[in-house]
């Protein structure tokens, strides 16, 4: 009688077990074993799921099922979602520094379904047509320009050359270096060009050549060859990587410091020009780095100051480019077109300046407009009313309107003799040797 009493207040006593206090719960939470919440370590729930007395399922079936539902953070997470490779989903997009999730794109089944949503497509990508921009599109040139046929042939045919680079049977250059004097028109000439065949470059300054942070331009060229190369995949348009005044941007000039960006940007442009279908962003090789061949035009006015390797035949094609004076004559009578100059009218420019570069035969049309400019300021009230006047009139009150003058071959000439007066008091007066006297001692 005893024995049966025990055992019914043992079993009672069983069923009547008190829940964990709140300092056994709060122990458990402050395990040794809380890590990262990731799939290998689910340290949190999976010590409030189970217990290390609690019976463990062997096998299969529901009971599997509801384990591993159990161990997972959440269906839509984004913390155990996998490739298409079946690798995890965050730890590739963090190997690859460049990849973010906005250059991703959210992709469905990849990134969370939950901010997808069917508003946006199941592949969307909200930065695409903002990358797109880096190309150029030369809305802005307007009219009927003049474009030199030795310059419409060489670059034509470099053009050509390396889109038909996998039939061919010779060493094609990928880079095409046109140099020459300054303000003879190279880059003008080339986006003339660019516009007649339908090219949509991307084009680069010197002045991105360089950067605080070590790597960056180098980089930054690969990623602009590969934007040209989408250009072309993507929108079934040519597509040309375009680099202004590359030597003013790694060129050596006297005693100049040669900086890590210089030789990066250097072994960048030579490694393009050995492996034009492979280009890498990141450290590493992918599948994806196989590219098309965009051709590589580069300006400047001395080619002689950059690193020799670059700059051989089998690399860069080299054009120098000097317009005779049929070329001049040709540019400078569609400037001065809507002017109503005459082709004698504007050779006898040229011949009073010769020798002149033709940036200079831009800058007398500007100059002939100062006068006018400065009789304009005078009807408005002044030097001293133009801020009030140009940014802070009334609303409704209308500026007097500016009347062009009427360009002449006179006023042509005028303006050119004071350009020339300028010229030659920079050339003669070289004040630096005064500021500094003791250099040449």
């Amino acid at each position: 009688m005893a024995t049966a009493t025990a055992t019914s207040l043992a079993s009672s006593a069983a069923h009547r077990r008190l829940p964990p206090s709140r300092s056994a719960a709060s122990s458990i939470l402050r395990a040794p074993n809380r890590g990262r919440l990731c799939p290998g370590s689910p340290s949190v729930l999976r010590a409030s799921s189970s217990s290390p007395s609690s019976p463990q399922p062997t096998a299969g079936g529901d009971e599997g099922e509801e384990e591993e539902e159990g161990r997972r953070l959440s269906k839509q997470s984004s913390w155990e979602a996998k490739d298409s490779e079946g690798d995890d989903y965050l730890y590739r997009l963090g190997k690859e520094a460049d990849n973010m999730n906005i250059a991703v794109g959210a992709r469905s089944g990849i990134v969370d379904d939950l901010f997808v949503g069917n508003f946006l497509g199941k592949d969307s990508d909200i930065v695409f047509d903002y990358r797109q921009k880096a190309t150029r599109t030369f809305e802005y040139l307007q009219g009927d320009y003049y474009i030199a046929p030795l310059f419409l042939d060489k670059v034509a045919c470099h053009i050509v050359k390396n889109y038909l680079a996998h039939i061919l049977t010779i060493k094609i250059p990928l880079i095409l270096g046109i140099w020459g004097g300054k303000g003879q028109g190279k880059t003008f000439q080339t986006e003339l060009i660019f516009r007649a065949m339908g090219v949509e470059p991307v084009i680069m300054s010197a002045g991105e050549l360089e950067s605080e942070k070590a790597g960056e331009p180098g980089r930054l060229i690969r990623d602009r060859y590969r934007t040209a190369s989408q250009v072309i995949q993507n929108q079934g348009k040519m597509s040309v990587l375009m680099i202004n005044d590359l030597d003013a941007g790694v060129g050596r000039f006297g005693n100049t410091q040669m900086t890590v960006n210089n030789q990066i940007v250097i072994g960048t442009l030579m490694n393009l020009a050995d492996n034009p279908t492979r280009v890498s962003i990141g450290q590493k090789w992918r599948e994806s780095d196989v590219t098309h061949r965009v051709p590589i035009i580069v300006t400047g006015n001395d080619f002689s100051t950059l690193y020799a390797p670059l700059i051989r035949d089998g690399r860069m094609e080299k054009f120098y480019w000097q317009p005779d004076r049929e070329d001049i004559i040709n540019i400078v009578h569609r400037m001065y077109i809507k002017d109503g100059l005459s082709f004698e009218d504007v050779s006898k420019i040229v011949d009073t300046f010769p020798n002149q570069a033709l940036d200079f035969y831009g800058a007398l049309r500007s100059r002939t407009y100062d006068r006018a400019i400065l009789q304009w300021v005078e009807e408005i009230g002044g030097h001293e009313q133009l801020n009030e006047k140009l940014l802070k009139r009334k609303k409704g009150e209308e500026l007097p309107t500016f009347i062009p003058p009427k360009t002449t071959v006179d006023a042509l000439i005028e303006s050119g003799d004071s350009l020339v007066k300028e010229q030659e008091l920079i050339m003669n007066s070289k004040l630096s040797k005064e500021y500094m006297k003791n250099l040449d001692d």
